[in-house]
This record gives C-alpha cells, sequence and structure tokens, in this order.
C-alpha cells in the first residue's frame, strides 16, 4: 500500500510538471540563439591556450563588460565564446527570464543589464561557492569556476518601436539586429536580442591535426555527429574551401586549391544554419556579422556544433519555456599551417609590426608550434 502511495504520488508530480510546461508552452515562443566557439589548434590536434582577449575590443562602448577590458592580459583559456545572441519571436506582449551559465568559463561582455555572478569549487568538498562583487579569489586559469549571467525581467514587446543605442564608430555588433525579431526591453534598456559573451578552458567537440605534408587530420571527439565541417584558407585574398557536410567519426582534408568563391560559401554556410534551426535573416545576421573573421586571411575549421554539445557547454533556462527553441553555434579553429608559421617567422625577421599585429591573439601558440619544430630540428633520428 505504501509502495502504491509513492507511485501515486510520482504519477501525480509528473502530470503536474508535465502541465506546468504546457501553460509555459501555451505563450507560443519561439526562441532561436547563435553564437561561436573560437579555438586555436595545437600540434597534436587538442586546443591550446591562447589569448582569447588579447584584442581590441570591437564592440559598442555601451556593452556592459564588468571590467574585464581592464584585465584582459591576465586571462588565458582554450576557447573564446564570441557573440551569442539570443532572440525572442512572440505573438504577443510576454515576460521572460534567461539564466545562461558557462561552466570553467566568465562571461565577459553583455547587454542588455543583467545580474551577473561567478561561482567557484571548493577544493575540499566539490561545492560550489559564489565570489564576491570585486571577484576576490578568481582563478585566472579559469578552472574550477563557473560565470552565470541572469536577466529576470526581459520583456518582450512584439509590435514596438524602442530607440536601439547606436555609436558612430563602426562595430560588428549592429548586424544581429537584421531580423524580425520581437523587440526587448530590460528596465530602460532596449535592444533586439540577449547579448553576452565569454572565455573558457573547455575542450571543443573536434581535434585538427595539420601533418607534414600540409593535410588536416579531423577527428569528431564529441558524442555527436558534426552537422557541417569545412576547410577554408585565405592566402593573399585567393580563397578556397571543402566542405565535408555531416562528420560522424573524422575526415582528412586535403588543401583546397584556392579558387573558390565567397559568394558559394556563403551559400553553402547559410545553408546549412537554416537546416539546424535559423531563420533566413538570423543565419544571413550571423554571417554580416563574422564574416571578416570567419574569411579573412590564415587557414581554419568551421563547423557547426549539434545542439547537445551547445546544452552541455553553455546550460541554459528560459521561463515560460518557449514552444520552439534552436540554438545554433559555429565552432572556428584556427589552425597553424606551415604557410602560418613562414608568415610569422618572415614577420619576425623583417620586423613586420603589421603582420605581427594581424596574427597577435594566435602569436603565443604559433611560437609554441615554433619552438617545437625548432627543437625537433636539432634532435638526431635516434632522440626522434
Amino acid at each position: 500500500m505504501k509502495m502504491l502511495t509513492i507511485c501515486g504520488a510520482l504519477a501525480c508530480a509528473a502530470l503536474c510538471l508535465v502541465a506546468g510546461h504546457s501553460r509555459s508552452a501555451d505563450s507560443g515562443l519561439t526562441v532561436h540563439e547563435w553564437g561561436t566557439f573560437t579555438s586555436v589548434a595545437a600540434d597534436n590536434g587538442a586546443p591550446a591556450d591562447w589569448n582569447t582577449l588579447g584584442c581590441g575590443s570591437d564592440l559598442p562602448r555601451f556593452v556592459n563588460d564588468y571590467g574585464f577590458r581592464g584585465f584582459k592580459a591576465r586571462l588565458s583559456g582554450t576557447v573564446r565564446m564570441e557573440t551569442p545572441v539570443i532572440y525572442f519571436y512572440s505573438p504577443r506582449d510576454l515576460d521572460a527570464s534567461v539564466k545562461v551559465s558557462f561552466p570553467n568559463g566568465l562571461i565577459t561582455e553583455w547587454y542588455p543589464k543583467s545580474d551577473y555572478r561567478v561561482f567557484r569549487k571548493d577544493p575540499w568538498n566539490g561545492l560550489m561557492f559564489p565570489l564576491a562583487s570585486n571577484l576576490n579569489g578568481l582563478g585566472m586559469d579559469l578552472m574550477n569556476q563557473t560565470g552565470v549571467i541572469e536577466w529576470k525581467s526581459v520583456k518582450v514587446r512584439p509590435g514596438s518601436t524602442p530607440d536601439y543605442p547606436m555609436e558612430s564608430d563602426p562595430s560588428r555588433y549592429y548586424a544581429a539586429r537584421a531580423t524580425g525579431a520581437s523587440p526587448l526591453s530590460v528596465g530602460d534598456q532596449h535592444e533586439k536580442f540577449l547579448f553576452y559573451r565569454g572565455v573558457a578552458r573547455i575542450p571543443v567537440p573536434l581535434s585538427a591535426r595539420v601533418t607534414a605534408d600540409g593535410r588536416i587530420v579531423v577527428a569528431n571527439t564529441g558524442a555527436g555527429d558534426m552537422p557541417a565541417v569545412i576547410l577554408f584558407e585565405n592566402r593573399g585574398g585567393a580563397i578556397g574551401y571543402r566542405n565535408a557536410g555531416c562528420v560522424e567519426h573524422g575526415v582528412t582534408f586535403e588543401r583546397p586549391s584556392l579558387d573558390g568563391s565567397q559568394a558559394q560559401l556563403k551559400a553553402d554556410l547559410e545553408g546549412a544554419l537554416i537546416e539546424q534551426g535559423l531563420f533566413p535573416k538570423e543565419a544571413e545576421a550571423m554571417i554580416d556579422t563574422w564574416r571578416d573573421s570567419w574569411f579573412e586571411e590564415g587557414s581554419r575549421l568551421i563547423y557547426i556544433l549539434p545542439e547537445s554539445a551547445v546544452n552541455a557547454m553553455l546550460p541554459l533556462e528560459i521561463n515560460p519555456a518557449p514552444e520552439r527553441l534552436a540554438r545554433v553555434f559555429v565552432g572556428r579553429i584556427e589552425l597553424i599551417t606551415p604557410e602560418t608559421k613562414r608568415a610569422v617567422q618572415e614577420a619576425i625577421a623583417k620586423k613586420d609590426r603589421r603582420t605581427l599585429a594581424f596574427y597577435r591573439r594566435f602569436l603565443e601558440p604559433i611560437g609554441r608550434s615554433l619552438d617545437e619544430a625548432a627543437n625537433l630540428s636539432c634532435q638526431t633520428p635516434d632522440q626522434r
């Protein structure tokens, strides 16, 4: 009889949870998110440490940064989470709350205003405790801590026409507004989306190793298939790419011939993003935001993560629960090819500051790769 009572109570609780979720889903709310994860492949294919925040800010001054821009040089990680934006589509006015967690990472910039906290794991008991508002005790290695950002009162107002903040200086930030999403307000701040960025010390679901003959050996180290994996190269403005499509276990790329079309690559990427759940205007806005970065000089992998990997790397809570939710993130893995090493070596020899400034975010792992190659060349065959 006691077992029946317990089972009945559990069944009732389950029904209540389902009913609660259904009531939330009746809102007609659709939420779409896109963002990027940038990393650099070490010689062994794993993500390398690099200066994830060591570049000039490309964001408007109204974006919050909690003072992180003041000590960027002290932060080093394996992944730069760049420009996730969360869009809301609602048939009626709606109030929502949103919470994003970033295990082994920090949220470094965001807009509109939000509640921001950092939790650190106690090494003795494994429990998480919040750091003080001045972030005393923050670990520069980013390990055993979780950045949490929360917008507790997001007012979704379809049909409204608020004035969005705008500055005269150009910024890739504004391209994300070119969608049909509902306007949002948090307090007295208005935007077309929720925006945030961060940095972390986490693995990525692909390894990418450059072989001695220049091929790129890619292994899927994640739990699910990669929906799309593209090898891209730009040398002196001439571009080429190879699209492997969905990758289950791995793929080996031959280097592309540099006779490709950026328009065709853009079309391929847009199609893949739409297939994963983005609306066409969202896919176009994402590519317009990152066109100059994804397609700049150098070699890199551009891939789409499975949504399950995004949820594990970046847990998201939304209340009321949306009827439809899509989270589409693109990974960028910067590759240290022989051409890249040669360009940096020549720039050092010629004191070419312009070229060195171009590679500055990635100079640390490139330098390590050059040192390892130099050490290897000095070894005897027996030592190798």
